[in-house]
């Protein structure tokens, strides 16, 4: 009997079929169904590309900094005051408690110079501290419109004589070129000598108080006033309109009305 092999094909494809997949097949023929290996699986699609990096945001800092503090002005007399503390030219140098260097403001207009310091005044380090002081800083303030911080303040002697003496031509002369000095550092544009002994001194010259008054005087250039001292005008008040007339000369030379507030 002739078999188709095409049916034999079919009857063995059937048998796999039925008893697994260990049943021999002639070459050829088909695998069974279970052990045909399943379609691969769809490949994914491909992810979305990444997107650009973003730049950092830029973050302002709204801390406000602290101001600078600006520096502070450097002090012109510093060096002939390091020198005029520790002067021991004259004798007065044993019996001072301080040296008095004098005080003001340093761009002042105006230099208003004594005679030497007193007992308030070597005790302080400070010039015009007592009575006579608090009387100057009354014709400041009532004649000129101004404070002590305004003008400077210094003394033909810078140490105290003994009982508040008159100080001797010696003391004088050691003590005079710090106060020349002090002058020609501030350059200041009136100088008002209070009373006869800074007169005299600053000046060179013998004569009073009465007759340096309402006189053109200078000194290096400088237009000088000579008015009482405040000391005494507090022993003689009926001088302090003298001494009135004498400060509203000072006020023409600085170019400031004669009384202040006119």
């Amino acid at each position: 009997m002739v078999v188709d092999p095409q049916v034999l094909r079919l009857h063995l494809e059937l048998a796999a079929q039925a008893f697994g997949g260990d049943l021999p097949l002639p070459a050829g023929t088909a695998q069974p169904r279970a052990a045909r290996a399943a379609p691969p699986p769809p490949a994914p699609p491909p992810p979305p590309p990444a997107p650009p990096p973003q730049p950092a945001p830029v973050v302002r800092s709204t801390a406000v900094s602290p101001p600078v503090a600006a520096p502070a002005a450097a002090d012109p007399f510093a060096a002939l005051r390091t020198e005029v503390l520790a002067c021991t030219k004259c004798k007065l140098c044993k019996g001072r408690t301080n040296v008095v260097f004098g005080e003001g403001n340093p761009a002042a207009r105006v230099l208003f110079i004594g005679e030497a310091p007193g007992v308030v005044e070597d005790r302080t380090g400070r010039p015009f501290v007592g009575p006579a002081g608090q009387l100057l800083e009354k014709i400041l303030a009532g004649a000129m419109g101004l404070r002590r911080e305004d003008v400077f303040i210094a003394n033909i002697n810078k140490c105290r004589p003994p009982d508040n003496r008159q100080p001797e031509p010696d003391e004088v002369a050691a003590c005079l070129p710090y106060l020349r000095q002090q002058v020609d550092i501030l350059k200041p544009e009136v100088i008002v000598c209070l009373g006869r002994t800074a007169a005299q001194n600053l000046l060179g010259t013998t004569a009073s108080t009465t007759a340096l008054r309402n006189r053109e005087l200078s000194y290096a250039g400088i237009p000088v006033v000579v008015t009482w001292h405040p000391a005494y005008l507090l022993r003689d008040p009926s001088h302090k309109r003298e001494t009135w007339d004498d400060i509203k000369r000072v006020n023409v030379l600085l170019g400031l009305p004669e009384i202040p507030g006119q």
